[in-house]
């Protein structure tokens, strides 16, 4: 398995770095809490369309993503574009079995992947409700589980705005998570807990 990042990863997580750092006064905390090999699982929570960028901008492995489906039938450059960014669809609202299949093939062959529990972007900026489904993936997934947060990028892009606009973003990643022993709803209900409780602290650094 190729976990290295690609030429095209690399030239656009440098313009991606720039323009994070020009636009967004972008900081993160917490990327060594990342596994260098192996498969990893990466929760993050869900505030705009800058999201996926955000969650991969510093770290040293590409990573993989679930897409909603229509984002594939948006024209044959978008469609190769994402699929060379190593992103895969899934259909929302819907138990696509053979998605969660592909999610955990990819994970066990050791490759890392960002998914979003909310399963759509908040409306507010604040953390959403957290789909019950994302339990089975995490059940069977049986690698390290690190949650991410993203605070700010939901006022550089509103759910309703055609175009993001500058606004500070700061970004956290957790230590991992474990299931181990855990029911369903009781990992909905960690998930929940942890990314609040990283969004209070990363507001808290914002302040001070």
């Amino acid at each position: 398995m190729n976990d290295k990042r690609s030429l095209l990863w690399r030239c656009l997580q440098v313009l991606a770095r720039i323009g994070g750092t020009l636009l967004f006064d972008l900081k993160v905390w917490g990327e060594k809490n990342v596994p260098q090999s192996g498969g990893v699982l990466l929760l993050a929570n869900h505030q705009s369309y800058l999201d996926p960028v955000l969650v991969g901008i510093r770290l040293r492995r590409p990573i993989s993503f679930m897409a909603k489906s229509e984002l594939f039938e948006g024209g044959r450059f978008f469609k190769w574009l994402i699929e060379s960014l190593h992103a895969f669809p899934i259909k929302q609202n819907s138990a696509d079995v053979g998605a969660i299949k592909q999610a955990i093939a990819k994970l066990h062959e050791g490759h890392v992947l960002n998914i979003y529990p909310e399963g759509t972007r908040t409306e507010t900026g604040e953390i959403g409700p957290i789909q019950s489904g994302v339990a089975l993936v995490l059940k069977r997934a049986n690698v390290p589980i690190v949650p991410v947060v993203i605070d700010g990028s939901f006022q550089a892009w509103p759910a309703h705005s055609k175009i993001f606009h500058k606004h500070p973003i700061r970004v956290l990643y957790g230590p991992p998570l474990n299931v181990e022993g855990l029911k369903a709803q009781e990992i909905v209900t960690l998930i929940d807990q942890t990314f609040r409780s990283m969004l209070e602290e990363l507001r808290s650094r914002k302040t001070n």
